[in-house]
């Protein structure tokens, strides 16, 4: 590396967009760049990161930085390759290997919800705290887990996959199954994702609007809108008790879309403690502190450290 001491480089890697971040040593941003993911091609795909860490580093005045990057997949400890992305153009390939290959330098590879998790363990809304567990709550639904400040991966590399269990349903509740894009049916992701509210609002109403126009018509006072959000409350709060009955977290941290909506912080706790093995709840759910740039945040932590990454 030249003249850069502390610098590190993060790039979170989305289905919509590709964005890089630099960091000091005390985690302030030194710049920001977000460029269009280009869809299905995983050649250009490389491009493109290959493409912001050049222009990065040309305005940092420094070479060869370390870098991590957060996916929307894994990397399966058989072969190495992506697994699981819903950017599908990933699936299978030597993701890691190309880029070192690439920018010539080793880098750290993680699940862009465990990037989430490291972010808001290290310096964000589950600072300090022993387990987090952090969900994106977005164009799809993901989760990681960082115990005392590390991610946890698992056996298989598969810890935090909570949005590929099932919802459980309401006692008695009737409902057509949803198929998920894994193959499974019921995922968390099917009923909890951003177009999960949307798909859920269009059934009861027959409005066609996306998840922030429901959530904007239930701001303004919509009462069909406002159903809609208290049924993904409700559904969110029963997807949640299972994480804390199973994982005992500290602190629940959400990031994506919906984690902005306000109503949840104070609803799906008080939704979730009858389904709680427990006589109190201390479990603290919490927007990340960090917002949308949480991932890219954890990226750039995870650069100092890629031995540790996924795969």
């Amino acid at each position: 590396m030249s003249g850069a001491p502390g610098i590190r480089l993060g790039i979170d890697l989305g289905g919509t967009k590709i964005e890089i971040a630099a960091l000091d040593g005390h985690g302030a941003f030194l710049l920001r760049e977000r460029v269009a993911t280009p869809q299905g091609d995983y050649a250009g795909t490389l491009r493109a990161i290959a493409g912001l860490v050049a222009q990065a580093e040309q305005r940092l005045g420094a070479t060869g930085l370390p870098l991590g990057i957060g996916i929307p997949g894994s990397l399966s400890p058989l072969t190495g390759r992506v697994r699981n992305a819903n950017s599908t153009a990933l699936n299978g390939q030597p993701l890691r290997e190309d880029l070192q290959a690439l920018l010539q330098r080793p880098l750290g590879l993680e699940n862009d919800a465990n990037c989430l998790a490291l972010s808001e363990a290290t310096d964000g809304a589950g600072a300090g705290a022993e387990v987090v567990f952090a969900a994106i709550l977005g164009t799809g639904v993901g989760a990681g887990i960082a115990v005392r400040g590390q991610v946890l991966h698992g056996r298989n590399g598969i810890a935090g996959e909570w949005g590929h269990n099932p919802l459980p349903p309401e006692p008695g509740e009737q409902r057509a199954p949803r198929v998920c894009w894994c193959g499974r049916a019921d995922c968390v992701e099917t009923w909890l994702s951003g177009p999960a509210l949307a798909a859920d609002h269009a059934a009861m109403t027959g409005q066609r609007l996306d998840a922030a126009q429901v959530v904007a018509a239930m701001r303004a006072g919509d009462a069909a809108a406002q159903a809609s959000v208290e049924r993904y409350a409700a559904r969110l709060a029963r997807a949640l008790a299972q994480v804390i009955n199973l994982l005992d977290p500290d602190v629940i941290v959400l990031g994506g879309g919906m984690s902005n909506v306000a109503a949840l912080y104070d609803a799906v706790p008080r939704l979730w403690a009858p389904q709680v093995f427990s006589d109190s709840v201390r479990t603290v759910l919490a927007p990340a502190r960090h917002g949308d740039s949480s991932g890219v945040r954890g990226a750039a932590w995870l650069a100092a450290r890629p031995e540790v990454s996924n795969g």
